[in-house]
């Protein structure tokens, strides 16, 4: 025929103009096929329930305030304590169930090993899981020396409005009150001074 060997230019146009179509309708179409896949890089609401680390700058906490994070969907309780306080917590002992922490489930042993009456890595940094051991209520803070209603020589810590349970600045538990044990001290360390990782202990702790 005379046309053979002849390409129809019209017919190279629609052709490169196909090609193209499709190569960009490719590249969108990996593009949007990666994102799960880049999404699951990311820790899901699953993974953090699990226990995923959770990380926090405690720079700014200063003395009497509590940052109030969540892990294993538990409120986590880091609270910056006084001297004062410090200096109370040993003043308790004969009033408390568990003063020295010898139940082991309630805390790393990494925390008792410089004093367990702070039940603490650092002296004025307490980490606790903000809730109740008798029936998982959250207590409430009261941080300030003076006499409360509930005791007139409290010495700061907190209370449970629900079932009258009391505890002190270092999260044990009071005798005669319904909380069979001390608050839970979580697994955490620190990355740096003003850092803290809840959910993983410090290299080379129990």
């Amino acid at each position: 025929m005379a046309n053979d060997g002849v390409k129809d230019p019209v017919n190279t146009g629609r052709r490169r103009f196909l090609t193209a179509t499709t190569a960009v309708v490719g590249a969108v179409g990996v593009g949007f096929a990666a994102v799960p896949f880049i999404k699951s890089w990311n820790p899901s609401a699953r993974a953090k329930l699990a226990g995923a680390p959770v990380t926090a700058d405690i720079s700014a906490l200063q003395e009497g305030q509590r940052l109030i994070m969540e892990w294993r969907g538990q409120p986590i309780w880091v609270v910056k304590r006084s001297k004062a306080i410090l200096a109370a917590l040993p003043l308790l002992d004969s009033r408390l169930r568990d003063p020295m922490s010898k139940n082991l489930d309630q805390q790393p042993d990494y925390v008792l090993k410089a004093n367990p009456e702070l039940r603490s890595i650092k002296p004025e940094i307490s980490v606790l899981v903000g809730l109740c051991t008798h029936l998982g209520c959250a207590p409430e803070m009261a941080a300030e020396i003076k006499p409360e209603p509930y005791d007139p020589e409290w010495k700061g810590g907190y209370f449970c409005p629900c079932h009258k349970s009391r505890f002190d600045m270092a999260g044990r538990v009071f005798q005669g009150v319904p909380a069979p044990t001390n608050l839970v001290v979580p697994p955490h360390h620190y990355a740096d001074d003003n850092t803290i990782i809840i959910g993983v202990d410090p290299q080379g702790g129990a």
